[in-house]
């Protein structure tokens, strides 16, 4: 009998990404404080995340294996959050046109039973193809990006937004790197591909 499995978050999307791999799992709502310290690096900043919302599921979920991840969008130092609302994301926008915006995406795996952590950082870089105003405005009157860091969904109209994408793991750009989050699980006997069983084949 495998250690349950938690994903330490209640995004919808990042639900959605684990579900492609098959697994059972529930989710939890970490209580972390998220606010950035003075001059953190981006990189630190989503990797000391990931691992205190895994640390604050396992409090209450002692016997199983939590997911927990963060992710920011970045221009040079400067991390973009949710918009929130249409004029944050004209801005984001407006300064991300003809830019490159690298993603940030902190990923712990931690048994709470071993104690076992193990962390990654995935970069994902979205090259921005030169925007007008008007295109801008456009796009976010047919999707309405307003709750995803950055401005757009990817995995929708944002698309037309960009030049190109490079990056190792596509799904990491929706917030959830699963390429490296299988190696993750399978070294705590979590696989996706496994028998009826269990076992890997």
């Amino acid at each position: 009998m495998h250690q349950p499995l938690i994903l330490a978050s209640t995004s919808p999307f990042r639900r959605a990404l684990l579900e492609r791999l098959g697994l059972p799992f529930t989710t939890a709502a970490p209580a972390v404080d998220e606010t950035r310290r003075p001059g953190e690096p981006p990189q630190v900043l989503v990797l000391r995340l990931a691992e205190a919302k895994a640390a604050a599921v396992a409090a209450q979920h002692p016997d199983a294996i939590i997911i927990g991840s963060d992710q920011v969008a970045c221009i040079d130092d400067q991390v973009l959050g949710k918009p929130g609302g249409r004029e944050r994301a004209i801005a984001q926008l407006e300064l991300a046109s003809g830019r490159t915006l690298v993603f940030q995406t902190g990923l712990c795996v931690f048994n709470a039973i071993t104690g076992r952590t193990q962390t990654v950082v995935e970069p994902f870089h979205v090259h921005f193809r030169r925007l007008t105003r008007a295109r801008i405005c456009a796009y976010l009157d047919r999707e309405q990006p307003y709750d995803c860091a950055g401005s757009f969904k990817s995995e929708g109209l944002g698309i037309a937004l960009f030049a190109r994408l490079e990056g190792e793991d596509p799904s990491a750009l929706i917030g959830l790197p699963l390429i490296r989050l299988i190696t993750l699980l399978e070294s705590e006997g979590l696989d996706p591909l496994s028998d009826a069983a269990g076992n890997p084949l």
